[in-house]
C-alpha cells in the first residue's frame, strides 16, 4: 500500500507518465520517488534541459570538489537573460536555489528539477531567473548507503552530511575554508541573487506539520528588509496552508528534545550559516526543513510547492524587493557610528501554542538504562498545549568604527583573501601608517575552546576597544566600513562577534603567552617595585585586600609584578585588527 501510494504521489507531481521526455525524467520519478539518483545525473540532467529549452535555459559547472567532482549550475528563465549581467542590467530578479548542503537531505535536488519542468512547460519564467544548484555537497553526495539518514524516512539510499573533508558547509559561511564553500560564495557574488533559499530536511521529534520555512532579515540584517522577510515568509506558508500543506514559521527543535512539554524557541541565526549569512548581504534568504518523518514522495511535493510558490511571488513582488535592497545597500555605507547587534537571544516570555503532535511516552529503557525513555506513536495524533519562546532580543552590540578596519601587513594576505571571497572592497597601504591614535581592542579574558568544533579551536574573548598609538607597515590594508555589505564586515572583523574570524580561531596565536618570567626574577622584581614605586605598591596592596582569589593566588601575585614590568609583552591579547574613527583619504 505505502509503495502504492509513493507512485500515485509522484504521478500527482509530474502530470501523466508520458507526457515527460525521458531524458528529463530524474531517478526518483521513474522509481515512484523510492530513489534519488546518484551524481552523474544531475550534469545529465542539466544538459538535458538545455537541449529541450536552448533559449531558456544554460549550464556549467562553477567549481570542482576535494575529489575532483564538477559543481553544476541550471540557469533558467524566460526572460532571454541567461547571464548575471543581463538580469541586472535589466532588473530581472534572481533567485538562487540550493539543494544537498546537506547531501542526505536531498529533497531540493529532486524537487527543482521537477519544478523547473513545470514551470518551463508553463511559461512560469517569465519575469524571474532561476539559478538552481541541485547539489552544492556533492562529495558527500557520493558518499551513498541506505542508513546516512537514520531519522529519516526515505529515499532508499542517500548521500553524506558532511563533505569529504570533513566539512559541515552550513557553518561554513563566514570562514570559507572547504573549496565548495569559495566556489559557492563566487557563484553568490557574481548572481547576486535577491532571494536564496537553502533547502534541508530537520531531524528531531515527530509531530504533524511538515515543514519549517525560516526567512531572515526577519531578526538580523537591515531593518528595512525585515517586513519584507516577515511577509514572504507568511505569503508562502498561507499559500502553503491553501495546497493541504502543514507549514510552521519556526525552527521545530524542542528545548530539551526528551521532552515535548519544554516548547519551542524562534531565533536569529548567526552568518556561519547560510541563512543568516545571506541576510548580511541586504538579500533576502530562506531556509526550507521538510520533515524527516514524513515520506520522500510527500516531501519532494512540498518542496516543489515551495519552488513554484517562491518564483510566483518573485513575480510579483521582486522589483520592489529589489528596491528596498538597493535602500539597504545605500543605507549600510553610513553605518559608521551606528549601534547594531552582533548576535540576538531568547527572553524568558512565552506564550502557550497548542500544537499538531502525536501521542508519546516515557518508559524505562533496558537498551540505554534511562528511567524515562522517549518514544512517539504516529499513529494517535493529539494536540499538545506548550510554550513557545517568542521573544528575541540583540545580545551583543557593537558600535561601528566610524572609518572603518586597519589589518597589519602580516596579516595582509590571510585577510585580504577572506574578504574577496565575501566580495569586501578593501585596498593595499603601499606606505603603511606612522604612528597615529587608533582603536586597539585588548583582551580581558580570552577562552579558548574544550574541543575542536569544524577543525578549529574556537575563542572567545572579552574586552574593548580603547584609544592607542600604533604603526603600520607598508603592505597593511584599509577596509573602509563605508561599503554595501558593511554588516558582514562587522560579522567577520568584531572581535565578539560569535562568527567572527576571531572566534573561529583564526588569530589564535596572538592570544598565547609566549614570553614569561621566572618565579624566582618575578619575586625580586615584586621586591624592588614595592620599594621603588609607590603607585604600584599601593594598587598591589588594594587587590590583596579586596581580591580573596587573587591574594590565595601566588602565581597571580608574582604574575601581577610581571605585568608591570618593560619585559612583558605588550601585544598579548591584543587583537591584531584596528579600528579607525577617521576615514582615510
Amino acid at each position: 500500500m505505502k509503495i502504492l501510494l509513493s507512485c500515485l504521489t509522484a504521478l500527482s507531481l509530474v502530470g501523466p507518465s508520458w507526457a515527460t521526455p525521458e531524458n528529463l525524467k530524474t531517478q526518483a520519478e521513474e522509481s515512484g520517488f523510492l530513489r534519488t539518483g546518484r551524481y552523474e545525473e544531475v550534469p545529465r540532467l542539466c544538459q538535458a534541459f538545455v537541449e529541450r529549452w536552448p533559449q531558456y535555459c544554460s549550464t556549467s559547472s562553477f567549481g570542482k570538489t576535494p575529489e575532483g567532482r564538477p559543481m553544476q549550475v541550471l540557469v533558467a528563465s524566460q526572460t532571454g537573460y541567461l547571464t548575471p549581467e543581463q538580469a541586472h542590467a535589466n532588473g530581472v530578479p534572481v533567485l538562487l536555489f540550493q539543494g544537498g548542503i546537506h547531501s542526505g537531505e536531498i529533497d531540493g535536488k529532486d524537487a527543482g528539477f521537477l519544478a523547473l519542468r513545470q514551470l518551463l512547460e508553463n511559461d512560469g519564467l517569465r519575469q524571474v531567473v532561476v539559478v538552481f544548484v541541485p547539489v552544492f555537497n556533492v562529495d558527500g553526495h557520493e558518499r551513498f548507503g541506505r542508513w546516512n539518514r537514520p531519522n529519516q524516512v526515505g529515499p532508499e539510499e542517500m548521500g553524506w552530511r558532511v563533505t569529504s573533508q570533513n566539512l559541515n558547509l552550513n557553518r561554513d559561511y563566514t570562514k570559507a575554508e572547504a573549496p565548495e564553500m569559495q566556489a559557492m560564495l563566487g557563484l553568490l557574488n557574481r548572481w547576486d541573487p535577491i532571494l536564496y533559499v537553502d533547502m534541508h530536511v530537520t531531524d528531531g521529534a515527530e509531530f504533524q506539520p511538515e515543514v519549517a520555512n525560516l526567512v531572515e532579515p526577519i531578526f538580523v540584517g537591515d531593518p528595512h528588509l525585515q517586513p519584507l522577510g516577515k511577509a514572504l515568509q507568511k505569503d508562502l506558508n498561507r499559500r502553503l496552508t491553501d495546497q493541504g500543506v502543514m507549514a510552521l514559521d519556526f525552527y521545530p527543535s524542542l528545548r530539551d528534545p526528551e521532552n515535548p512539554a519544554s516548547g519551542f524557541s524562534d531565533g536569529a541565526y548567526t552568518p556561519r550559516f547560510s541563512t543568516g549569512y545571506w541576510a548580511l548581504h541586504n538579500r533576502l534568504s530562506m531556509l526550507v526543513e521538510t520533515h524527516s518523518w514524513k515520506d520522500y514522495a510527500r516531501r519532494v511535493d512540498i518542496t516543489r510547492k515551495i519552488i513554484l510558490a517562491l518564483v510566483e511571488l518573485a513575480g510579483r513582488d521582486g522589483v520592489s524587493w529589489q528596491q528596498t535592497a538597493a535602500l539597504a545597500d545605500r543605507g549600510s555605507i553610513n553605518l559608521g557610528g551606528q549601534t547594531i547587534a552582533l548576535s540576538h537571544k531568547n527572553t524568558e516570555h512565552f506564550r502557550e501554542i497548542y500544537f499538531p503532535g502525536y501521542a508519546y511516552k516515557k518508559r524505562a529503557s533496558q537498551i540505554s538504562g534511562q528511567a524515562a525513555a522517549l518514544s512517539y506513536d504516529s499513529k494517535t495524533p493529539e494536540i499538545w498545549k506548550i510554550p513557545f519562546y517568542d521573544e528575541v532580543i540583540p545580545d551583543r552590540l557593537c558600535e561601528a568604527p566610524r572609518g572603518g578596519y586597519l589589518v597589519p601587513a602580516a596579516l595582509a594576505s590571510l585577510l585580504a583573501e577572506k574578504l574577496k571571497l565575501h566580495n569586501l572592497q578593501f585596498r593595499t597601504l603601499e606606505n603603511g601608517l606612522s604612528a597615529r591614535p587608533l582603536e586597539a581592542f585588548r583582551a580581558d579574558s580570552a577562552d579558548f575552546g574544550k574541543r575542536s568544533f569544524e577543525g578549529r579551536q574556537q575563542l572567545t574573548v572579552k574586552g574593548q576597544w580603547r584609544t592607542e598609538n600604533q604603526t603600520l607597515a607598508p603592505g597593511s590594508l584599509w577596509v573602509p566600513i563605508a561599503q554595501p555589505n558593511s554588516r558582514l564586515l562587522l560579522a567577520l572583523l568584531e572581535p565578539t562577534a560569535p562568527d567572527s574570524l576571531l572566534s573561529w580561531g583564526f588569530f589564535n596565536g596572538y592570544f598565547e603567552q609566549k614570553e614569561y618570567m621566572e618565579e624566582y626574577v618575578a619575586e625580586r622584581v615584586g621586591q624592588e617595585m614595592m620599594a621603588q614605586r609607590p603607585d604600584i605598591a599601593a594598587e598591589f596592596l588594594q587587590k590583596l585586600a579586596n581580591e580573596p582569589e587573587f591574594a590565595q593566588n601566588p602565581r597571580a601575585r608574582l604574575d601581577f609584578f610581571y605585568r608591570h614590568h618593560p619585559s612583558y609583552d605588550q601585544k598579548f591579547n591584543l587583537y591584531p585588527v584596528f579600528r579607525s574613527a577617521e576615514v582615510l583619504p
